[in-house]
């Protein structure tokens, strides 16, 4: 999480330690603080802080140029937002391993070699702002919702209830970017092991007919589809459900032979996902979702979510 603390007054470290004060006494949970000129920075900063407890205490601020420099050359290029695995050995390969020699790159060479992100990190890293602290992630093309299940499912009524709960969830996401999905694939597959209970694996693709984000068209599309596709006598592992071919409300063009879309709908659809926002996801859900599915993943080692599950919230005597 970001936030702006221009025109606070200083010490700012001294408020970061007061907020993470604050969290624990509220939460029970640990945090760190990063302060610093630029988000790539303030992320970093929050990564030192976690990874040098004893020197930061929890809260570091990089708006010191001392601190700054002795920050990058230490910071593993892994610490870097943005740099992922795959990334990572890239540039080791190059002989960049630090956050301090990514820094240090041409930022012209980076974007030629890499792309416009990784120029923009690098001059993040030197303290040149590019990324405004409301700047958005560019909606998603696709959204995927799957689990694999706590054990082997061999029942129609299992996957179905399944593919349900993926695709609410899905669509959840689908509304919460502002979208609506043309496309719609379900999947199933038996594991990978246990050859002797034969192994299948099969998808179907399937075309609204006109592009929507309402959770009943897209489950009675997906439960089309898992229909097709089923097969008795496998045990199933795994259960998939993909939008495709996703678009904004104003890229839909009019139909003049589809029907009209329902204005009462998409009032159900928001009052379904600010009821599940404030008391927690499957709050309200589709009656085809049972409360404690036999098909769920196993949980036994769970953490608690004492921030987003009420039923989980610490209770004191």
């Amino acid at each position: 999480m970001f936030a702006d603390l221009a025109g606070l007054p200083e010490p700012l470290d001294a408020l970061g330690h007061r907020l993470q004060a604050r969290v624990q006494k509220w939460t029970g949970i640990p945090v760190s603080v990063g302060i610093a000129g630029t988000k790539t920075l303030a992320k970093l900063a929050n990564a030192a802080a976690k990874r040098w407890p004893e020197r930061t205490g929890g809260v570091l601020d990089l708006r010191d140029p001392a601190v700054h420099d002795w920050v990058l050359r230490h910071s593993p290029i892994e610490d870097v937002w943005g740099v992922g695995r795959r990334l990572a050995a890239r540039l080791r390969g190059e002989g960049v391993s630090t956050a301090w020699e990514l820094a240090g790159q041409d930022a012209w060479s980076l974007r030629q070699r890499y792309s416009v992100v990784l120029e923009k990190t690098a001059r993040e890293l030197r303290g040149l702002a590019c990324l405004s602290l409301e700047e958005l992630e560019a909606p998603r093309q696709t959204i995927c919702s799957s689990r694999m299940f706590g054990r082997r499912q061999y029942q129609f009524g299992a996957l179905a209830e399944a593919v349900a709960s993926y695709t609410a969830r899905a669509a959840e996401k689908l509304r919460a970017q502002g979208s609506l999905c043309r496309t719609l694939r379900v999947s199933i597959q038996t594991g990978m092991h246990g050859a002797d209970e034969g192994r299948y694996a099969n998808a179907a693709l399937l075309n609204l007919p006109v592009p929507s984000d309402d959770t009943r068209v897209l489950n009675d599309q997906a439960q089309a589809g898992l229909r097709e596709i089923f097969r008795d006598g496998f045990g199933y592992a795994k259960a998939e459900v993909l939008l495709l071919d996703l678009c904004g409300r104003s890229e839909v063009a009019a139909d003049l032979f589809a029907a009209a879309p329902d204005p009462a709908a998409a009032r159900l659809m928001a009052t379904l996902d600010a009821i599940n926002g404030r008391f927690g996801r499957e709050t309200l859900r589709p009656a085809r979702i049972p409360r404690d599915p036999a098909w769920q993943m196993r949980r036994d080692l769970l953490s608690p979510r004492y921030t987003t599950r009420l039923d989980e919230l610490w209770t004191l005597g």
